[in-house]
């Protein structure tokens, strides 16, 4: 991937400033949180979260978790409950992730979820992401700051030797209090915990007075990619389309005739964006088939490829 000029920012007001005016322009910002280092995009921005996967060499749309400033925040994008105020008021700001419905009308990023109606979403417990998260007044979603498959970075020094010069910042706020990734907690009628984490799933049931599920089977989807049919519109799809068909809407990639391109300049990052809005739109149009152009099997290509491939699985 081209290389970029990573900066190293400090925790002073005027260094936090910048790091929100780098998010709010569409980059990458690399940020302590009390778990681990978080690699924080504006999670409005389709391009900025496409960036995302592409820094971290992620292999697919796993979804994302949002880090707001404080609960108001955060009510802002899902469905609060009653259970979440519970728990929000018991581990907010903290190591301690909800599961919750996506508001219809949330200004997030379709890539956050890949697809799934709901949003993962937490405040943070770390005097320097509450700075950052406050001056930059929004969502910002934030995976571990480190290449995909890799240890999680607890410190400045392990982002930079995994990702200078793919990103456009650091702020260095020292080390992780934590340094355990948050619990992750779906909330519906009842809490299930998808992923252990910095708060213990006892210490959740203390608080709740009743018993945490635990998923063990892949009967509901929590994570993207479960299902071979998945992410599918109602038309039919047709992939690695070389020539276009009569009456088939057409999706196309690089310098060819269509009805939308995914990036005219045949750029992954540009295209990932795009997928899933364009797919919308085209499946949108009524038409049986939509034909899609051969997309690279390299970097975010194998992502795309991998959702697309699952949109065309017989159903």
């Amino acid at each position: 991937m081209k290389t970029i000029r990573t900066q190293s920012l400090s925790p002073a007001a005027a260094h936090l400033k910048q790091a929100s005016s780098i998010l709010q322009d569409g980059g990458l910002v690399a940020f302590p949180t009390e778990t681990v280092y978080g690699l924080g995009a504006d999670a409005s921005n389709d391009h900025a979260v496409a960036k995302i996967y592409h820094a971290k060499g992620r292999p697919q749309f796993n979804p994302l978790i949002v880090h707001v400033a404080d609960v108001q925040t955060a009510r802002r994008f899902v469905q609060w409950s009653d259970l979440a105020d519970q728990l929000a008021k018991a581990f907010w700001p903290g190591p301690l992730t909800l599961v919750l419905p996506r508001k219809k009308e949330a200004r997030l990023s379709d890539l956050l979820s890949a697809g799934l109606p709901t949003i993962a979403i937490r405040v943070p417990n770390h005097p320097v992401a509450k700075a950052l998260l406050e001056k930059f007044g929004g969502a910002v979603a934030a995976p571990s700051a480190n290449p995909s498959g890799l240890i999680s970075p607890t410190s400045a020094v392990h982002v930079q030797s995994g990702l200078e010069g793919r990103i456009d910042a650091i702020v260095d706020g020292g080390l992780c209090t934590v340094g355990l990734e948050s619990t992750i907690i779906r909330l519906d009628d009842t809490a299930v915990l998808l992923r252990p984490g910095g708060v213990a799933a006892e210490d959740i049931e203390n608080e709740i007075g009743k018993p945490v599920h635990i998923q063990t089977t892949v009967d509901k989807i929590t994570t993207p990619g479960q299902m071979d049919s998945h992410y599918a519109p109602r038309a039919q799809v047709r992939l690695d389309a070389k020539n276009w068909r009569p009456d088939e809407a057409r999706l196309g990639f690089g310098a060819v005739d269509c009805d939308l391109n995914l990036s005219l300049s045949a750029d992954l990052i540009e295209a990932a964006a795009n997928l899933f809005s364009h797919l919308h739109h085209l499946d949108a149009e009524g038409k049986a088939m939509i034909a899609v152009s051969p997309i690279p099997q390299t970097g975010l290509g194998l992502a795309i490829n991998d959702r697309l491939q699952r949109a065309a699985a017989p159903r």
